[in-house]
């Protein structure tokens, strides 16, 4: 019996000190909505993209393509600006629901490792816009936030790891499907997204 108890306190020991190395506040709730988030972009984009090519005059193709570019920035940043709205406001209740701080060290830290991969990546596909390698973006964008979720996996759920492993093999992949990236980056950012969230929501909030 005290080798049982002797154990136990070891593992309960474990797991106060993974707790107190790991932002555990996560909320899956963000995850389903920002997939979600990232199908409606999808599909507006497909729509802008489908009338480009539907166009039968070649210069009012051309001409549309300029300000479909913008209307994708748009489209794009509108995406992100949500999903990081939403992300936050409801990992704030989640954290204060649990009594976890919501900045502290273990998000600061999650926060620095998340955001180095994912402002490299920004910053070179960037790049590859400026030299009109559009088609590259796409898998570009997977790749390097896949990247991002393993390198912040470490500081909080270990589900991330796997969601951002998995996004980086459809980076690859895609890479092999050039002019299919819009698909690519729907089924990373948007399905993956909403079966890690979910997964996560019925493990971790609603407990």
């Amino acid at each position: 019996m005290d080798s049982k108890k002797y154990l136990d306190d070891i593992s309960e020991i474990k797991n106060m000190m993974s707790k107190s190395s790991r932002f555990m506040s996560l909320s899956g709730l963000s995850g389903i909505l920002a997939g979600v988030y990232a199908l409606i972009g999808a599909y507006l984009a497909h729509n802008i993209i489908h009338n480009i090519k539907s166009e039968p005059s070649k210069l009012k193709r051309f001409l549309m393509t300029f300000g479909a570019l913008d209307s994708l920035l748009i489209i794009a940043l509108s995406v992100m600006v949500l999903a990081l709205v939403t992300g936050t406001v409801l990992t704030y209740f989640k954290a204060k629901k649990s009594g976890e701080k919501m900045w502290d060290i273990s998000s600061k830290r999650l926060l620095l490792n998340f955001a180095l991969p994912l402002v490299v990546g920004g910053l070179f596909c960037l790049v590859l816009i400026q030299y009109e390698y559009i088609k590259i973006v796409a898998p570009a964008t997977l790749i390097f936030y896949g990247l991002a979720c393993v390198n912040a996996s470490k500081y909080t759920l270990g589900g991330v790891r796997y969601l951002g492993i998995t996004i980086i093999a459809i980076g690859l992949i895609s890479t092999q499907f050039i002019g299919y990236g819009l698909y690519f980056w729907a089924l990373g950012f948007g399905v993956c997204h909403i079966i890690y969230g979910s997964l996560m929501y019925f493990k971790h909030d609603r407990s």
